[in-house]
């Protein structure tokens, strides 16, 4: 799937946006975007993308254009958001699951950028948002937060948040998630970092860990992000 959009800000390129579909009927679409550091190809995005698949939903990943074209630093803000707005219209074009139910969402800044389209446009048609590891802040900047614009979004969300999460504990989402409204559903992984790793390295129980994850996930997206 091709995603594009005009040069609103500097540029007209497109991106690539990789489809997994759902074995069965999907009850919903996903769109995941990838973080600062890793694209749609990563073992994290890939490995979820799968999963959640496998769990009846439709999933969507992509490279913003950055990504793309090899770049290393992300693009600013207003083009970051362009991409994943173009995302949106390109998977409702051409997925029947994501015009019956699309919720939006991702791993780190792809999740921050999915919030801040969903609270540019409260008209946007998003059921809701999954934010895994949402990064509240630069490590060791915690006065630098980025949730000004989160009681815009107007949508439910689910913060998966590891309780050693470097960008954000969450310890610091909690004054902010009980502003929000509606109230927001929290999932916090005991011992893990920002990618959901434990401190103790277990294989078996790491994996137990992202399935328990992709579960959580299905689930609240499939009870319509209650």
């Amino acid at each position: 799937m091709q995603a594009s959009r005009p040069a609103s800000h500097g540029t007209g390129a497109g991106t690539t946006a990789l489809v997994y579909a759902a074995g069965h009927r999907p009850s919903a679409a996903l769109i995941l975007g990838h973080g600062a550091g890793a694209g749609q190809h990563s073992t994290f995005m890939v490995d979820f993308a799968q999963a959640l698949s496998e769990l009846d939903l439709d999933v969507i990943t992509f490279n913003f254009l950055y990504t793309e074209q090899k770049r290393k630093l992300p693009d600013k803000g207003p083009v970051l958001e362009d991409c994943y707005r173009a995302v949106i219209e390109a998977v409702r074009a051409h997925l029947e699951s994501a015009r019956r139910a699309l919720f939006i969402g991702g791993k780190s800044m792809g999740g921050r950028i999915a919030t801040q389209v969903a609270a540019a446009d409260a008209t946007l048609p998003v059921a809701g948002l999954v934010l895994l590891g949402y990064p509240l802040h630069p490590p060791g900047q915690p006065q630098k937060l980025r949730d000004a614009h989160l009681p815009a979004v107007g949508r439910p969300m689910l913060f998966v948040q590891g309780s050693r999460d470097a960008f954000g504990t969450p310890d610091e989402l909690a004054p902010i998630v009980v502003r929000l409204a509606p109230a927001p559903a929290v999932y916090v992984i005991a011992n893990a970092d920002h990618s959901f790793k434990l401190s103790r390295k277990d294989p078996v129980r790491q994996a137990d860990i992202y399935a328990d994850i992709q579960r959580v996930v299905a689930r609240w997206i499939t009870t319509g992000g209650t």
